[in-house]
């Protein structure tokens, strides 16, 4: 979020504007925020490649939080702000954070995490006072800090954390070259042209913006000199009003946010004028073919498709006609070299489905992982995989089919059910557990879990209930089973692995695609 030009340029315009309250903020005022914060960290001891994190829900100040790590060359870590406390813990933990930001919405999850992270040093609170040494308002905490930059400024970015196939989440590493932040790091470069940013556009950020989507786009929209629209949460109706109240040019969406804005009554759908609107982005997790097709023909041949992974693998993009003449399509490659494999690392045929390699875009590794950055990577080093399954057709456009780690999507959110099954296994009355994604024509997919009772415990809805509300207790809402069913015995090879598919495909035994 370097507004540095822009608040010599235009210091009056906003750089974003809240979409339920209306706050709007100057790109002057921005950028006075964000270097009284880069001031803050310098004062407390934070130097170039160090690492704090944000853990707060969309608020007015958040792109500041992100702003002062990206001028001063600092690692910040955007977490998912529905986490637990425990699970909070981890991330902090991780990550060698050593000074949170948050929220009075988020404290409560926050000071609780704290007590489990003894190197955290300072904890800042956006909208709150000081109330501790350790634990401090922002406002009070940043109070006569010079708005003007840092000495020693320096390009920083986030480290955002991906589950992988099995376990913890882990946190996406890349080298920052030691340049000035005004100068833009090459994978920007890229999504500028390709999304097609341009200055005075006004971008509709519908998203949580601990994602690394909205993270990259509302970055852009600023550098580029726009103004961003942060909406609080999506809705669906509102979403359209905001289109037409702000002129919107550019907006980014999950496949989910397409399917609600369809569902609503046809006289809402066409109450709002939704000419302004150049292009429209989704990604994040496949979109059915029916939702896109009544979105080309609702609003035009303006949507537009990527894949990739937050570990910048690589990554393949489409555009309406491309996607219409090529149903089903995540696109062409745009950044890395594109391998389909089969389990012996063959090449597999034109259609022939296989695992997704890439030959790396932007060299990553996962932070203080060498075991788990391994394992992303073929024998010799020089591929590395999240585990999707796919082929590319004739004219080279990639088609997904199947995950290879079970990884569930649900409404744009990786879930990865390692965790959830980890706990199941706890309870007294479980012997067993499998746990993947199954259809949700809202959702795109939604946790489902299996499981098999000990001895002697009789399946019935009460068990199903316990079970969700003991997984509740552990485990964000988004990783908790929506319906849990039963099996005698559940499918294990001889080795001890769990032959997940055989219970995974009675729920998707209609579908032409594992992916939704």
């Amino acid at each position: 979020m370097y507004t540095g030009k822009h608040a010599r340029l235009r210091p009056l315009q906003p750089a974003f504007i809240m979409a339920g309250t209306g706050e709007a903020v100057t790109y002057r005022e921005l950028e006075a925020r964000s270097n009284r914060l880069a001031h803050l960290f310098r004062n407390r001891g934070l130097k170039r490649l160090d690492h704090y994190a944000i853990f707060m829900e969309n608020n007015s100040r958040y792109l500041e939080a992100c702003g002062a790590g990206e001028r001063s060359g600092l690692y910040f870590t955007c977490v998912n702000s529905y986490l637990t406390a425990s699970e909070l813990a981890y991330i902090i933990g991780n990550s060698e954070s050593r000074l949170l930001i948050t929220s009075m919405a988020r404290l409560d999850i926050a000071r609780e995490a704290l007590r489990d992270c003894p190197k955290v040093e300072l904890c800042i609170v956006a909208d709150g006072r000081n109330e501790s040494e350790r634990i401090v308002g922002l406002q009070e905490a940043t109070s006569g800090l010079p708005g003007t930059p840092i000495a020693d400024e320096c390009i920083g970015t986030a480290m955002l954390y991906s589950s992988g196939t099995t376990g913890r989440p882990k946190g996406i590493l890349r080298a920052l070259p030691e340049q000035p932040p005004a100068q833009q790091l090459p994978l920007f470069d890229f999504l500028q042209k390709l999304w097609q940013y341009r200055e005075g556009m006004i971008y509709l950020s519908p998203a949580p913006l601990y994602h690394s989507a909205p993270q990259a786009a509302v970055n852009l929209t600023i550098r580029m000199g726009g103004t961003a629209i942060i909406m609080e949460s999506f809705d669906p109706e509102r979403y359209l009003e905001l289109i037409e109240k702000w002129g919107v040019t550019h907006s980014q969406l999950v496949p989910t946010m397409f399917s609600r804005m369809l569902k609503l009554p046809e006289a809402a759908r066409k109450r709002h004028d939704l000419s302004s609107l150049e292009i429209a982005i989704h990604a994040a997790a496949p979109c059915p073919a029916a939702v896109k097709e009544d979105m080309i023909e609702w609003w035009g041949p303006i949507i537009h498709e990527y894949y990739g992974a937050t570990e910048g693998l690589g990554f393949t993009a489409c555009n309406s006609a491309e996607w219409s003449a090529h149903r089903g399509t995540v696109g062409k490659v745009m950044l890395g070299d594109l391998h389909i494999l089969d389990e012996n690392m063959r090449p597999c045929p034109a259609g022939v489905p296989g695992t997704v390699w890439f030959k790396t875009a932007t060299p990553f590794e996962y932070f203080n992982d060498p075991n788990k950055t391994k394992e992303a990577r073929s024998p010799d080093g020089s591929m590395s995989t999240v585990g999707d399954v796919g082929y590319v057709d004739g004219d080279g456009y990639l088609h997904l089919t199947d995950r290879a780690t079970f990884m569930i999507i649900s409404g744009g959110v990786n879930i990865y059910p390692q965790e959830c099954e980890n706990l199941l296994i706890t309870h007294p009355k479980i012997a067993d557990a499998a746990v993947f994604g199954v259809p949700n024509g809202d959702l795109g997919e939604e946790v489902k879990a299996v499981v098999q009772p000990m001895p002697g415990i009789l399946p019935c809805p009460d068990l199903a209930e316990e079970l969700i509300l003991f997984c509740s207790q552990s485990l964000s809402r988004q990783k908790v089973p929506r319906s849990i069913d039963f099996e005698a015995e559940l499918p294990r090879l001889p080795t001890g692995k769990l032959y997940k598919r055989l219970l995974r495909d009675r729920y998707w035994d209609d579908k032409t695609s594992r992916i939704v």
